[in-house]
């Protein structure tokens, strides 16, 4: 016997699943976590570390996302404007006021692998800020942790 590897003829899209996730109340790093988890299909038997094998993940409710300690002041998200002395920073608390979704998609960036493979990943994910969204063709279930 050998070890099962998924092909990618195996990896269907139309058997992928939709997830719903409430952010409301829950820390930003163990909401990413599992969100990465979830895209990457570690959660499935059939994962496979060449192959997307994956569901698609609603993350709603991003703005209500909470960070533990001095965070809300001291996480910087960085970015340069790629002229001379460009960097800008700016803390939890700006980004969450500015654009309330980047710093769950952000997060979950972070643990995604940095290759053609994760950014594939990576658009599996649909983060929104209130209780509404796009998908209910999908059937999405709804999950908890």
């Amino acid at each position: 016997m050998g070890t099962y590897s998924a092909k990618a003829a195996d990896v269907d899209a139309a058997k992928k699943k939709w997830y719903v996730i409430d952010a409301q109340g829950k820390t930003l790093g163990r909401l990413a976590t599992v969100v990465a988890r979830i895209l990457t299909g570690k959660n499935k038997p059939e994962y496979t570390p060449n192959q997307d094998t994956g569901d698609f993940v609603i993350v709603l409710n991003a703005d209500k996302v909470v960070v533990t300690g001095k965070k809300e002041t001291g996480k910087l998200y960085r970015h340069h404007t790629g002229y001379a002395g460009g960097l800008k920073e700016v803390n939890y608390k700006e980004m969450i006021r500015r654009h309330p979704t980047y710093p769950v998609e952000a997060a979950v960036r972070g643990m995604l692998p940095k290759n053609a493979l994760g950014r594939q990943m990576f658009r599996k994910l649909k983060v929104y800020t209130g209780t509404e969204h796009d998908h209910q063709a999908q059937k999405p279930e709804t999950y908890e942790f």
